[in-house]
């Protein structure tokens, strides 16, 4: 008997998600000008509206990874996207500066927890050999569904204004969330679905996200191989979140394009990042994985100071578009490492990585308003930002010096096999 394939449906599922919470959370880069303009905000409190996601983020983060590992996926999942639709929603109603940060912090505690939840979904649907290439797809499609944002929102902006345009953007999760209780179950076993041979594939994976932990979570995430694969995604985190948030306006200010060429333009490095992830992808087979999660972060930070000394607008945005490139080799890799160090909590690890990420993502934006606000809009100014993102991209490379995903895999196998299996797996609803 051949297995059946409805694991595939569910990676189409992931992707999807992924890339609405993308296509969420970049929108607002590219309404801060009509914003800033309509609420009279400064560079440092549009700052602050950009890091109030994070922070939220990163605070709910290992509450709802852990939320994920006890009620299994189907539940928090639609508990995560209706939230996050309602406050996307909610963003087109802000009056002032007090209540567009309330409402993104609010936003940004609703997508806490989705990329956990969803390498753990991965986790447990999908054989080891295709969790790196799945993870690369899903983060390819978030990449390239984040680069045309900014011109799908000045699209919107010009037709229908941004505040009616956040609405529009909120329905989507609501489409979302009716397919994926539908369709979607926690357990493959419990799949109208998938037949006896695709069980047979899937059982290693079951095992993996069922089996009793033989340590608690907080000991896990205690351990030394945690806290550093948090700091190399802290320190990753810092640098993406330029690309989604103040990006637009260093082109526009700093680089001296027009809104239209600023938003064309500012595709580049999630277009780019895309190529990466799906690089990534291919490359593991071959390649050992913390070895290429060393070399992109240290061509991230080359290629990021050759931008700063580029004066043509052009070939500055192409260098940071490898810079991107080179950064996102490493992003399937580090959500998989989650995989292999967490097992049963695996959602809870990536959460752990991902709240950090996201605190990064809280002080970048954030730093970046102070530097601009006291230093100027200069290219001065922007430069010095871009200098503290290659010195995150260092720190990110050294850490792949300790991390080894291949070994905490063969460890983690051993320990499996002294390891009794759960008696029973998340009921499905």
């Amino acid at each position: 008997m051949k297995p059946s394939r409805t694991r595939y449906g569910v990676v189409v599922l992931a992707i999807g998600l992924a890339v609405l919470s993308y296509v969420q959370r970049v929108a607002i880069s590219g309404a801060a000008g009509p914003i800033s303009h309509d609420l009279h905000l400064s560079k440092q409190q549009m700052g602050l509206v950009f890091g109030a996601f994070g922070l939220a983020y990163a605070l709910f983060e290992i509450p709802m990874g852990l939320l994920g590992d006890r009620l299994g996926v189907r539940r928090t999942l639609t508990q995560i996207v209706l939230a996050w639709s309602a406050f996307t929603a909610l963003t087109g109603a802000a009056w002032n500066v007090t209540s567009m940060v309330a409402i993104r912090f609010l936003f940004g505690a609703g997508e806490a927890g989705c990329f956990p939840n969803l390498t753990r979904m991965l986790s447990a649907w999908l054989p080891s050999r295709e969790r790196v290439t799945a993870q690369s797809l899903m983060w390819a499609c978030t990449r390239w569904g984040g680069a045309a944002t900014p011109p799908l929102t000045l699209l919107c902006i010009t037709w229908f204004g941004w505040r009616r345009a956040f609405v529009g953007f909120a329905l989507l999760g609501l489409v979302w969330c009716v397919v994926f209780l539908i369709w979607f179950r926690d357990d493959p076993a419990y799949h109208p679905g998938v037949n006896a041979a695709e069980r047979e594939v899937l059982q290693d994976s079951r095992t993996l996200t069922t089996h009793r932990a033989e340590q608690s979570w907080i000991s896990l995430l205690l351990t030394r191989q945690v806290a550093v694969l948090l700091l190399q995604y802290f320190c990753f985190s810092y640098v993406w979140y330029f690309y989604i948030t103040w990006l637009p306006t260093y082109l526009r200010e700093g680089r001296g394009q027009s809104p239209e060429r600023a938003a064309a333009l500012a595709v580049l490095p999630l277009l780019f990042g895309g190529f990466g992830s799906l690089t990534a992808g291919l490359s593991s087979r071959r390649l050992p994985r913390r070895a290429i999660a060393f070399g992109g972060f240290l061509a991230t930070g080359i290629l990021l100071f050759t931008c700063t000394r580029i004066h043509a607008v052009v070939p500055a945005m192409v260098v940071m578009g490898l810079a991107s490139f080179s950064s996102d080799l490493t992003m399937p890799i580090s959500w998989d490492t989650c995989v292999e160090i967490g097992g049963a909590y695996t959602a809870t690890v990536a959460a752990a990585m991902n709240m950090l990420g996201n605190l990064g993502g809280f002080i970048a934006p954030v730093v970046g308003g102070v530097i601009l606000q006291h230093v100027g809009t200069g290219l001065g100014g922007w430069n010095l930002l871009i200098y503290s993102m290659v010195g995150a991209s260092a720190v990110s490379a050294a850490c792949w010096l300790y991390l080894d995903p291949e070994s905490a895999a063969r460890d983690r196998e051993r320990r499996l096999g002294s390891v009794p299996a759960a008696s029973s797996s998340p009921a499905p609803l």
